[in-house]
């Protein structure tokens, strides 16, 4: 995979993924940024949402649950000092559905976790990480 980041301008940069995906990160106003993108921080922590949650839709798809809807819910602290890395996650998951089955949810919510996310693998060497999910009737 390789990836192409292009100053914009400021402190603005645009990078551009293998497959021709572009996102735009800024800085905040109040370090000389113009707010025009997600801070590369918080890139981190959506990347976490959508990883972790094509890992938990697979696997509800295939244990023929019927979902219609997920949503999850980030939240997080990071250190006072620089780096300020992330030293709090937590993921937490709303999924709606029809019948829902508890443990198919919970089993799928934990195998992300601790098998699959990729994201959630890596930012666990910094930051105690947990995982919380809710299921909601349609």
């Amino acid at each position: 995979m390789t990836i192409s980041v292009k100053w914009q301008g400021k402190k603005a940069f645009e990078a551009t993924s293998s497959t021709g995906h572009k996102v735009l990160m800024d800085a905040s106003e109040g370090v000389g940024g113009e707010d025009r993108g997600s801070r590369p921080m918080e890139l981190l922590l959506m990347g976490l949402g959508g990883c972790s949650g094509i890992d938990v839709m697979m696997m509800l798809e295939k244990g023929k649950q019927a979902v219609t809807d997920c949503e999850m819910s980030i939240t997080s602290e990071r250190a006072d000092s620089i780096p300020a890395i992330y030293t709090k996650i937590n993921l937490h998951f709303k999924v709606t559905g029809t019948d829902l089955n508890e443990k198919k949810v919970s089993r799928a919510v934990s195998l992300s976790a601790e098998k699959y996310c990729s994201v959630s693998k890596i930012l666990e060497k910094t930051a105690d990480m947990t995982h919380s999910y809710e299921i909601v009737e349609a």
